[in-house]
């Protein structure tokens, strides 16, 4: 990055955040034993690796507002508030990949079939499926529980984690929502545009970079009107991050993404790309692209969806979307009152969160 900001060194610090938060729970948790071991074990795969944008937004969020007024930052208290919003994620993914039947996640086992597989191996009683999704969603909820517990516990005094904490709040409320609003538009099978754009905006938009700008900002005592500004550039760079998502579920590399060749269209998601290709497609088209949907599909199959994806235009929309989201986010950007290094930095996640190919 242009701006100087050492992200690999930030990711590195953060990771040991989370670490040593962990080792904090795994000491808590020592008396109950081997399975409590391997909950944690499970618990400390969910939260390895990945992009950590989340934590990003909500750093430099802070540093935006905190800088610009020349108030000195408490670093580690701040790493420990951001990494709550990657155990928030963690958790998410954890019950997604559940909800969704999903094999892998970024190239490992998902966590239900991981637990799934342990219990075949050891030829414990009982269905293994059933153990394995039941794992998944104690682990998803004790994520989700760590999460506002370590933001919480920051190190920030009370009076500036509070309003962070009801941010948070509304976060958690959206998401949650958002996920129910996605599998209710699967099981009923359809979605038009407006539809999918509103489980997109709830689902992942808002908690992946708005409501994390919002966290950090918040903590460094930010007004309305910044917040208002935040959301300006956030939300749209939320949708048009999502939006790329969406196109690297159907488009991307299997050895890039760490998950199987089409995937959102074996899972059946009704994201804005189908949505458009089914609007679009000739008839014939569209009927195969929609009883296609969430089922098992071979690699010609997947190649044939992505042809009928491409020919109605819809792909070459949803990146034209894209690049018109993140031209306004940008816009808004430059407009609000902000620290400046702080302002070069976001554009410069801007730019990874909505290019990128994994």
């Amino acid at each position: 990055m242009t701006s100087g900001w050492d992200s690999a060194g930030f990711r590195d610090r953060l990771q040991a955040t989370l670490d040593a938060f962990l080792d904090e729970q795994a000491a808590l948790l020592t008396p109950l034993g081997d399975d409590a071991a391997r909950l944690m074990a499970e618990g400390r795969t969910s939260v390895s690796g990945g992009k950590r944008f989340r934590a990003a937004f909500c750093w430099w969020g802070h540093r935006a507002v905190a800088d610009a007024a020349g108030v000195a930052v408490d670093e580690d208290a701040l790493l420990r508030a951001c990494a709550a919003l990657e155990l928030l994620h963690a958790s998410a993914l954890v019950h997604d990949d559940l909800m969704d039947a999903s094999d892998t996640r970024r190239g490992r086992p998902a966590v239900h079939r991981k637990l799934e597989h342990d219990h075949r191996a050891a030829g414990w009683r009982g269905d293994p499926e059933q153990y394995g999704a039941a794992a998944a969603i104690l682990l998803g909820d004790l994520l989700l529980s760590w999460s506002e517990e370590l933001l919480r516990r920051c190190g920030l005094p009370r009076d500036q984690v509070a309003p962070a904490l009801d941010v948070f709040d509304r976060c958690r409320s959206e998401v949650i929502a958002g996920q129910f609003l996605d599998v209710s538009v699967q099981a009923r099978g359809r979605a038009d545009v407006d539809t999918a754009m509103t489980v997109l905006r709830y689902k992942s938009a808002k908690y992946s970079i708005e409501r994390p700008l919002h966290v950090g900002a918040a903590l460094a005592g930010a007004s309305p009107a910044t917040m208002a500004e935040l959301t300006a550039f956030g939300l749209p760079l939320g949708e048009a991050f999502q939006l790329r998502d969406d196109l690297l579920g159907v488009f991307g590399d299997p050895a890039t993404t760490g998950k199987p060749a089409g995937d959102d269209l074996v899972e059946g998601k009704r994201t804005v790309l189908v949505a458009l290709a089914l609007d679009a497609a000739p008839d014939e088209e569209a009927a195969l692209l929609d009883r296609s949907l969430g089922r098992d599909l071979d690699v010609a199959e997947v190649q044939r969806l992505r042809e009928v994806i491409d020919g109605s235009g819809a792909h070459a929309s949803v990146e034209a979307v894209i690049g018109e989201l993140a031209a306004h986010a940008v816009a808004a950007l430059d407009r609000a009152d902000l620290d400046e290094h702080a302002r070069g930095v976001l554009r410069e996640l801007a730019s990874a969160a909505t290019d990128r190919v994994v």
